[in-house]
Formats: C-alpha cells, structure tokens, sequence
C-alpha cells in the first residue's frame, strides 16, 4: 500500500527526470518486506567426501552445486562445463537458458535430504552421461553437479562425493 508521501514522491519523479531513479529506487526499497538481505541469498550444503569427511559450506541460490564446491575448493572432478537449459525462478516462471547441457558425467553426485525434489529433472543428456561414465555406480539420487541450481529448500541438504573416475 502506497503512502500518500510515496504517491507524491512519484509524481514529482516524473516531473523531475533528474531525481526520477533516486526516487524509483527508494520506492521500490519501501516494501513491507524491505530489500533482500544476504541472508536470504544463501543456503548451507553439506558436502561428504569419499572418506566420510563432513564439510557444510554457504552456497549462493542461484548457483548450481558444482559453483559451490568449486568456490570451497571441493574437488568434485573436472565441471561438466554445459550450461543449463532452463531455471526455474518461481512457481509462474520457467526462464529458458537454451543451454546445451551437459558435455562430460566427470561431477556425480548424490543429493539426499532437504530441496531433493526441487532439483529440475534430469533431462536426456545428462542421464546419458551419467550412464556413460558411471553406469555400475548409479543411484536414483545420482546427478551431475553442474546440472543443479541450489534452491532455497536445500538448506541442510547433503551432497555426497563418490570416488572419482579417472579423468587424465
């Protein structure tokens, strides 16, 4: 609901171009909610090694959980390095990427706990990379870690790292 000092604010920025994203700004800043804090932008993951070895780390929402582990310095193999095909930003909003997917199934891992089921579905050429390079080893919690945006629902979620495939 806007105030009637909002209401006047926005009539002198469009008299006035000159204060006009100034104005645009502090009115777009004067929500209920108020702007978005960092906080809000970021999730923890916990990563288990192949020996056992917990991690939990902060993660970006947005940022797929092969962007996590590689700012943390987790070594999950070389990135399947394509980009995605699509986002889902909200219930009403799919956006298109038109990525190509993924080219290599050298990231696998398995997600467990919570967001698992926010993760998109695994499309066609990441199942077949996956069975490509991992087919003895495949779970149905199996995925490739550049092919999952982390979402605010996989706060606490677990992402275990199995042995590595060579990749020289």
């Amino acid at each position: 609901i806007l105030t009637l000092n909002m209401l006047a604010l926005r009539q002198l920025s469009r008299k006035t171009p000159t204060v006009s994203r100034a104005i645009t700004s502090a009115i777009s800043y004067a929500n209920p909610e108020g702007a978005p804090s960092v906080k809000d932008s970021i999730v923890h993951l916990t990563f288990v090694d192949p020996s056992g070895a917990r991690r939990q780390v902060p993660a970006f929402i947005g940022d797929t959980i092969s962007d996590t582990a590689e700012t943390h310095q987790i070594d999950l193999g070389p990135t399947s390095t394509g980009a995605l095909f699509e986002r889902k930003n909200s219930e009403e909003w799919l956006e298109p990427l038109y990525g190509e997917g993924c080219t290599s199934g050298y990231d696998h891992v398995l997600l467990n706990g919570n967001g698992v089921e926010t993760a998109p579905p695994m499309n066609r050429v990441e199942e077949r990379m996956l069975k490509a390079y991992w087919d003895t080893e495949l779970y149905p919690e199996s995925r490739l870690a550049s092919m999952i945006p982390v979402t605010k629902e996989m706060d606490g979620m677990t992402v275990f790292v199995p042995d590595r495939i060579v990749d020289d």
